[in-house]
């Protein structure tokens, strides 16, 4: 073999060596800072969008009780926990709440399940249903077994957190 071929091999050997020193060190910041939170907070209302052309107004938009939705609590909030202050805005599907990736809520919580519990609506009204977790799911300090509703403000306790349904 020339030289040549020689400190080529050992340069790839180097960069292959660096590319596994870098995603292990990866792999290790994951583990030990966990899953980075991204805010998701809405932008602020933009200027009203001009007049169509043709010189007529546009229509009003709908208010919000005449577009059909409820008038019950609209975010989730957790108010104690790992993820103090973090809120979920509520709509017309399920939250999931767990350790698993694929969760809405994902708790980083050794204590919680990896699908813990669900909140859901159901008419008019919120319900929390425990998912076969070990630990269990509290409303008030009462253990959830089927789905149950839940008023605005009462408390959900899923490991160390603790979330409220907000209006």
């Amino acid at each position: 073999m020339s030289e040549l071929t020689v400190t080529l091999l050992r340069l790839g050997y180097l960069v292959l060596l660096w590319a596994f020193v870098l995603s292990a060190i990866g792999v290790l910041r994951r583990d030990l800072y966990g899953t980075r939170i991204v805010s998701r907070k809405r932008p602020a209302a933009s200027a009203p969008a001009p007049a169509p052309a043709g010189g007529t107004p546009a229509a009003p938009a709908p208010s919000r009780s005449s577009r059909g939705r409820r008038t019950g609590p609209t975010r989730l909030v957790v108010t104690e926990g790992p993820l103090r202050g973090t809120t979920l805005p509520l709509g017309t599907s399920a939250v999931l709440i767990g350790r698993a990736p694929s969760c809405t809520l994902v708790l980083d919580d050794d204590y919680s399940s990896s699908r813990h519990a669900r909140v859901f609506p159901e008419g008019d009204q919120w319900l929390v249903e425990d998912m076969g977790s070990t630990n269990g799911t509290f409303l008030d300090d009462q253990p959830v077994t089927d789905a149950v509703p839940v008023r605005a403000g009462a408390q959900i306790r899923i490991g160390q957190s603790v979330l409220e349904l907000q209006g």
